[in-house]
Order: C-alpha cells, then sequence, then structure tokens
C-alpha cells in the first residue's frame, strides 16, 4: 500500500517531532495549570471545598459573573506583600551577584583545564543534584546551627569563645541560596568559555594587551551570553524560594513564596494566594523578556 502526497504530508518529521514533544508537555504540566491558578485568582474565597466560588453562576435562570479583581487589589494595597515582593527581587538579586562572583572564576579555571581535570571538576559540580534538594538543604542545619559542625570547629581551633549565629538570619540565608543556586551559574558559564576560540585571547595579547584588558575586551565580552543565561537561571528560582527562607532564613527574611504558603495552607485563602502567583511569573517574565528583546537586536547571540 502505497502513502499519496497529500497523506505524506500529515506525516510528523523529526523536526516537527523535536518541537511537538516539549510543546505538548509545556503545554499539559505549564500553561493549563497555570491557567487554572489565574482562573482561581479572580474567584471569591469560600470555606467550600475547594475554598472558592465559581466564576459565574445561575440567578433567576441567567448566568451571572462572580468574578472580582479583589484579590489583586488587596495585593496591592497590603504592604506584607509589597515588602515580601521587594524582599525576594533583593534576596534574588544578591544571590545572583554572589553566584556570578564566584562562578565566574570557577568556570574560567574548569574551562581552561586539561580534559581529565575538566570532566572530574564538571563532575563535583552536578554531583550534588544527584542527592535530594531538600536533603541538601537540611544538611546546613546540622553545619550552620549552634552545635553544629562550623561552630565546633571554631571553637576547636580557639578563634571564637561562643558560637556564632550562623543561621535563623541573612547570612544563613545566603549561604543556603548561594549554594544552592551556584551550579546553575557555573555550568552556562562552562559551556561558553569551552566554545570560546582560545585563538582570540592569545591575538589580543600578541598585539600587547595586559592579562585585565583581554578579560575585559575579549573574554568578558565573548562570555556574556552565558552570564546572563546563568542569571536568569539562578535569579528566577529565588524569588519564589520557599525551603531555603523557611529552615535557614529569619522572620525578618520575608519572601513571597512564604507568604503563598501561608495563603494556600494556613489562612486557606486560594484565591488571594493565586493573585499573588500570578503577579510573580508576571514579575519573572520581565526579564526573560529583557534577555528576549536583547537576542532579537542581535545584541547576545546565542
Amino acid at each position: 500500500m502505497s502513502i499519496t502526497s497529500t497523506e505524506r504530508s500529515w506525516i510528523p518529521g523529526p523536526r516537527a517531532l523535536a518541537i511537538g514533544v516539549p510543546f505538548v508537555f509545556l503545554l499539559l504540566f505549564f500553561m493549563l495549570p497555570f491557567l487554572l491558578v489565574l482562573k482561581i485568582s479572580f474567584a471569591q474565597s469560600s470555606m467550600t471545598v475547594p475554598p472558592y466560588m465559581p466564576l459565574w453562576g445561575m440567578e433567576d435562570g441567567k448566568p451571572v459573573w462572580l468574578w472580582t479583581v479583589q484579590n489583586y487589589l488587596t495585593i496591592f494595597s497590603d504592604d506584607i506583600y509589597l515588602s515580601a515582593y521587594i524582599n525576594s527581587v533583593r534576596v534574588a538579586f544578591f544571590t545572583t551577584l554572589i553566584c556570578l562572583l564566584i562562578g565566574y572564576p570557577t568556570a574560567w579555571l574548569i574551562a581552561r583545564a586539561k580534559p581529565l581535570a575538566r570532566n572530574l571538576l564538571l563532575m563535583g559540580i552536578v554531583l550534588p543534584f544527584w542527592t535530594s534538594y531538600l536533603v541538601r538543604v537540611y544538611s546546613w542545619i546540622g553545619i550552620l546551627k549552634d552545635q553544629g559542625l562550623a561552630n565546633s570547629l571554631l571553637l576547636y581551633l580557639g578563634w571564637i569563645d561562643a558560637p556564632l549565629r550562623l543561621m535563623q538570619n541573612t547570612l544563613g540565608l545566603y549561604i543556603g541560596m548561594v549554594y544552592s543556586y551556584l551550579p546553575y551559574m557555573i555550568l552556562p558559564l562552562c559551556a561558553f568559555l569551552m566554545k570560546m576560540d582560545p585563538r582570540l585571547p592569545e591575538a589580543a595579547r600578541d598585539l600587547g594587551a595586559t592579562p585585565w584588558e583581554v578579560f575585559f575586551t575579549v573574554t568578558l565580552p565573548l562570555s556574556l551570553p552565558g552570564i546572563t543565561a546563568g542569571s536568569l537561571l539562578v535569579f528566577i528560582p529565588c524569588v519564589g524560594e520557599y525551603v531555603i527562607p523557611e529552615l535557614l532564613g529569619s522572620s525578618q527574611d520575608l519572601m513571597i513564596g512564604r507568604v503563598m504558603w501561608s495563603d494556600f495552607f494556613n489562612s486557606i485563602d486560594w484565591p488571594l494566594a493565586a493573585a499573588a502567583t500570578c503577579l510573580m511569573v508576571a514579575l519573572l517574565l520581565l526579564p526573560m523578556a529583557w534577555f528576549q528583546r536583547l537576542q532579537s537586536r542581535g545584541g547576545m547571540a546565542l
């Protein structure tokens, strides 16, 4: 039985399959759940199961719209949400900056290492991902608590006379955030630095450029796409982080993830929590849109 040209046109090719499979995955497991959350954000809270009212109902045989924007107005008028958003962006920004300051020289050393050493170093970066994220964060409690490994070592060496407060404060929060998200900065930078043509820095040195001039005029500009990709991979999940602020941070480090958790599970106010979630997604779309704009202008060629 032969296949006609019309039937052959309906058979997806390799490119269509490569694009279609992740598209269907994102549609089912990202877009549809997000649309459900968006719908809940316009609903009214209720003491029913589920704890929100439908967006429309029937009254005297006529459809009546019950949706509201009060949840969004509450968020914009409540200082708790405003401070939580600002603090989340601040923590995410400084975490990204610290990861960049640590990750860039680390990635540069890995990219310049010999193949065997490079593979071992990359394995060391990826190895923590083989264990549970929650277990890795919990392990820092044993290291940073008052009788933990860090304080015990410092007391043994005689460098301190009393245990230091290393967790349940801003210091513990940043330690946990940087540790958890540093690989997301290093790996994209390694990929771009390893692809860089080594003849370009050599040519700059042959023309009389100092090492710092070579870095700022050749290496850094060529690695900007890696810096941007790594920064987005760190910044975006940091904004909505919940586990690390809850376990290692203090009550002063209120982030939007903790506020949403409280609305969902303590206050049982799903519409308000859904509205906060939608606004957080809108906030995260800004750096992504900026990155796409740079790409479309040709400022960054990935």
